[in-house]
C-alpha cells in the first residue's frame, strides 16, 4: 500500500492510499485535526497556493491549513453562508432577488427584494430552510470552464447580469459552483459541502437581514450582534448617492467608462464630498463647538479630508488651528510595550494624555500654551517649540487614530467636542452576490500611495497591512459610533482608476512570494474593472488625488 508523507501546520503525518486511490482528499485530513483549531478549518496552503477543501492531495507536500480566524478562512465561510442564504430564499420567495450589501454588525448584511417587507416570520422561515440546506449536506460542486462557456450557462438560466459582468473578465477561466441543481459565480473559494456551516444565525435589521457567523473566541457560538446604527445610515446614504450618480455596480461603471461619460460622474461624486463638507463645517460653527476630533482608519483620506474641511470652516467666517497629537508622545523610553515586547506606538498609552489634556484645557480657556514638537529621530519630545493662543472663533481640530477615544479628550466637556469618523465605505459591489469589502479599497489606496510617495513595494504594504488592521481593531474601530458624524470618503470611479496604479504593483509579486496569496486575490477582482485612464477631470483636492498624486491640499 503506497502513502504520501504530508507535513501538517508544522506536523510531520503519513497517510496511506486506498488501492486505486492516487491521493487523498483534504477533507480526509481535516477531519482528523479540526477538533485543534480554534476556528473551523476552510482552506488549505499548499505551495503557496489557497486549494478548496476537496482539493487532492497526490505527492509529499507542505500544508498550512487555515480556519474563521483567518481572514481568508473566514471569507471562504462567510461566501458558502450566502450561498447557502440565496438558496433558500429562492426556495422560499419563488427567485426574489437576493443581494449581499456590506458588512454590518460584525455580519454581512443582506436584502431579500419582495413585495412585502420581511417580518419575524420571514426570519425564522429562511433560518429554518437554511438548517434544512445544512443538514442535507448537499455537495458544492466546483465547474471550471472557459468565460463564453459560463456567459452561455448564465444566459441559458435567465441570469443576465451574471453574464454580462463575465465578458468584461480578463482571464478566460471561470469557476462556477453548482449545488443541488442552484448555479452562481463567485469570486473567491467555496467549501465541498453545506454541512460545513456549523454556527449561523439571522438578525432582522431594518429591510433586510444580518448574516452572522461563528465568533473567533468560540467557534461554537455565533458571533455577537453589535448595533452599528449610524454606520449603517452612512451605507444608505451611499446607496443614495449611487441613484443619483446612476452607477451603483461595476457594470454601469465600466459602461460609464465605454460611453466617456465618466467626466460627469467624477464631477458629482467630487460635488457630494462637498456638499458633505459644508454640511459638517456648518454644523460646526452652528453648535459653537470648539474641539473637532478626527478618526479613520488607514487609507481613508483623512488628510485630505481635514484640509477640505479648515477651507469650509474659513469659509464659515472661523479660523481653525490643528494640532498634531504625534508630539504628544512620550519619550520613546517611556513607550508601553505591546505583547511582543515592542514599542506600542499606536497605543493610546503612548501619548502623555496628562500633558495634552492640560495645553488643550488651558487654550480652550484662552492662556497662551507652549506647544511640544516630538523628534522622530531622537525618540524625544522637544519642549517650547511653538507658542499658541487662540481665539473663541478658533476650533481646534485633532486628527489621530485616537480622535475618538473619549480617553484622549477626558478633561474637555463633550459639548465642546465634534467628532468626526471617516471611512472609505465601498459604494459599488461586483454584482448581486460579490461584494468589494472596505477593507480591500484601502490597502490598494495604500499600496497606490506607498509606491508613489514613500518608495515601498505593494509587497511591503500587503506584509504590513495585517498589522495595520490589528491597530484598527484595537483603537479605532471600537468608536466609530462615538461620532457625531460618520463621512464616507469613497469615490464610486476610484477602483477604474486605482487598477491602473495597483495592477502593474501586484504582477510584480511572484508565485513563490509570501504576499502572491493575497495579491493575486486583489487582481481577481480587479480584472472586472475597465481601466479609467484620463484623470484630467479629478480635481487636485480630491481625496483620491492624496494616493495617485496631483493633490494640491496634501504635501
Amino acid at each position: 500500500m503506497s502513502s504520501i508523507n504530508i507535513c501538517v501546520n508544522n506536523e510531520e503525518r503519513e497517510y496511506y492510499l486506498e488501492d486505486g486511490s492516487s491521493g487523498i482528499v483534504l477533507e480526509n485530513i481535516v477531519k482528523d485535526i479540526d477538533s485543534k483549531f480554534k476556528g473551523y478549518i476552510t482552506l488549505a496552503n499548499i505551495n503557496n497556493k489557497l486549494r478548496e477543501l476537496s482539493y487532492e492531495v497526490k505527492e509529499d507536500c507542505n500544508i498550512k491549513f487555515l480556519d474563521t480566524t483567518n481572514a481568508d478562512g473566514s471569507r471562504v465561510y462567510a461566501r458558502t453562508m450566502s450561498f447557502i442564504f440565496i438558496m433558500a430564499c429562492n426556495e422560499l420567495f419563488n427567485k426574489a432577488r437576493v443581494t449581499i450589501e456590506h458588512s454590518l454588525s460584525k455580519g454581512l448584511y443582506c436584502e431579500v427584494h419582495k413585495d412585502t417587507k420581511l417580518q419575524n416570520f420571514d426570519i425564522e422561515n429562511i433560518k429554518n430552510k437554511m438548517q434544512d440546506i445544512i443538514d442535507k449536506n448537499y455537495k458544492i460542486e466546483k465547474i471550471s470552464t472557459t468565460k463564453s462557456n459560463a456567459i452561455k450557462i448564465f444566459e441559458d438560466h435567465g441570469m443576465y447580469e451574471k453574464a454580462e459582468l463575465l465578458r468584461y473578465k480578463e482571464y478566460d477561466d471561470v469557476k462556477i459552483y453548482k449545488c443541488n441543481n442552484y448555479i452562481n459565480h463567485f469570486y473567491g473559494h467555496m467549501l465541498p459541502s453545506t454541512g460545513y456551516i456549523k454556527t449561523f444565525d439571522l438578525k432582522q435589521y431594518k429591510n433586510g437581514v444580518i448574516l452572522l457567523g461563528p465568533s473567533e473566541f468560540d467557534k461554537t457560538k455565533v458571533i455577537k450582534y453589535v448595533p452599528q446604527p449610524k454606520l449603517a445610515d452612512i451605507y444608505r446614504e451611499a446607496e443614495e448617492w449611487a441613484k443619483v450618480i446612476d452607477v451603483d455596480k461595476v457594470i454601469t461603471l465600466n459602461k460609464v467608462i465605454e460611453n466617456n461619460q465618466y467626466g460627469e460622474v467624477i464631477r458629482m461624486v467630487e460635488a457630494l464630498h462637498e456638499k458633505k463638507l459644508s454640511q459638517i463645517a456648518d454644523m460646526i460653527k452652528e453648535q459653537k463647538k470648539r474641539v473637532v476630533l478626527i478618526a479613520a482608519p488607514s487609507s481613508s483620506g483623512k488628510t485630505s479630508f481635514a484640509n477640505r474641511l479648515c477651507i469650509h470652516l474659513k469659509v464659515n467666517g472661523l479660523t481653525p488651528i490643528t494640532i498634531s497629537l504625534d508630539d504628544y508622545f512620550l519619550n520613546r523610553e517611556d513607550t508601553p510595550l505591546d505583547e511582543f515586547g515592542k514599542y506600542d506606538f499606536e497605543s493610546i498609552y503612548a501619548i502623555d494624555l496628562e500633558r495634552f489634556n492640560s495645553d488643550l484645557k488651558n487654550l480652550l480657556n484662552g492662556k497662551e500654551v507652549s506647544l511640544p514638537k516630538f523628534n522622530f529621530k531622537t525618540g524625544k519630545r522637544e519642549e517650547n517649540y511653538k507658542k499658541l493662543k487662540i481665539k473663541e472663533n478658533q476650533p481646534i481640530i485633532l486628527e489621530g487614530i485616537h480622535g475618538l477615544n473619549p480617553i484622549l479628550t477626558s478633561s474637555i466637556p463633550d459639548e465642546d467636542k465634534f467628532k468626526i469618523y471617516i471611512s472609505a465605505l465601498t459604494q459599488i459591489n461586483l454584482d448581486d452576490y460579490n461584494r468589494i469589502p472596505t477593507t480591500d479599497l484601502r490597502l490598494i489606496r495604500r499600496m497606490v500611495r506607498d509606491h508613489n510617495f514613500r518608495g515601498y513595494s505593494a509587497k511591503h504594504t500587503i506584509m504590513n497591512w495585517d498589522s495595520v488592521r490589528r491597530g484598527e481593531k484595537i483603537n479605532i474601530f471600537p468608536y466609530q459610533e462615538e461620532a457625531d458624524i460618520i463621512f464616507n470618503s469613497a469615490c464610486v470611479y476610484e477602483l477604474a482608476v486605482l487598477k491602473k496604479y495597483a495592477k502593474p504593483l501586484l504582477e510584480e509579486i511572484k508565485s513563490d512570494d509570501e504576499a502572491y496569496i493575497e495579491a493575486n486575490r486583489l487582481l481577481k477582482f480587479l480584472q472586472y474593472f475597465i481601466e479609467l485612464e484620463d484623470t484630467s477631470d479629478i480635481p487636485s483636492t480630491s481625496i483620491l488625488r492624496e494616493f495617485i498624486g496631483g493633490s494640491k491640499i496634501v504635501d
